[in-house]
């Protein structure tokens, strides 16, 4: 296993693998059919040119490049670990620039967050990554949301051929030919007076808005 995370760690180890990833990823965009569901909700943003944090469960990182219609690149907060460098590399092939987390480095990382808001930029997030609880909700999101006073706009994903990984957050690899749908759902605007005592209501509501984008996208191929 320790041998498995030095190969994982090399620099050129990395750029392979993800290159590979990023192309089985254009296969799979150019082989099957893409879907939205209430996209006129990120399209009133992107004409007006206003900034959102998307939030989505960290399992549907694979192809969520492909709800993004905006000219403007998105930037994903993800892991400073190796999955989430390798991430960082295949991200460039489909537009979306890497905010490498660290909990050495939370100051620091807030702050570019900040930045690209202020800059009415998009940020993409993972409320439950990168490392877990599965599909719960941390509290950073919500309190990034507040402090900059920029909405969350919450998406879900679903595809009609697929495989669920054996990874902490059952990983969604969808396959060629599938059918894939996106879900968007209303946006969530947290009070800039929200108490540290009321940020579970948030939670618990952007936890609910996103399995309800995902069940909705399931419901399709039924």
């Amino acid at each position: 296993m320790k041998i498995k995370k030095k190969i994982f760690k090399n620099f050129f180890v990395q750029h392979i693998v993800g290159l590979i990833a990023a192309f089985y990823i254009f296969i799979v965009r150019i082989t099957s059919s893409i879907y939205f569901e209430n996209q006129s909700i990120p399209k009133s943003f992107w004409k007006d040119n206003k900034p959102f944090i998307l939030a989505f469960w960290h399992s549907q990182l694979m192809m969520i490049s492909f709800c993004w219609q905006s000219k403007k690149n998105i930037n994903i907060l993800a892991s400073s670990h190796s999955d989430g460098r390798i991430g960082a590399i295949i991200g460039k092939y489909f537009k979306l620039n890497n905010i490498p987390s660290s909990l050495k480095r939370n100051s620091f990382i807030l702050r570019a967050i900040f930045n690209i808001l202020k800059m009415n930029e998009y940020v993409g997030i993972t409320p439950d990554g990168p490392r877990g609880p599965k599909e719960l909700v941390s509290e950073g999101i919500i309190k990034i949301a507040k402090s900059s006073k920029i909405p969350i706009i919450p998406c879900g994903f679903w595809s009609s051929k697929n495989i669920q990984l054996k990874s902490w957050d059952s990983f969604l690899v969808t396959l060629p030919f599938s059918k894939c749908f996106f879900v968007w759902h209303d946006p969530i605007y947290i009070p800039v007076n929200l108490k540290d005592n009321e940020i579970p209501k948030y939670q618990n509501l952007l936890k609910k808005k996103i399995d309800d984008s995902v069940m909705k996208a399931k419901s399709k191929f039924h």
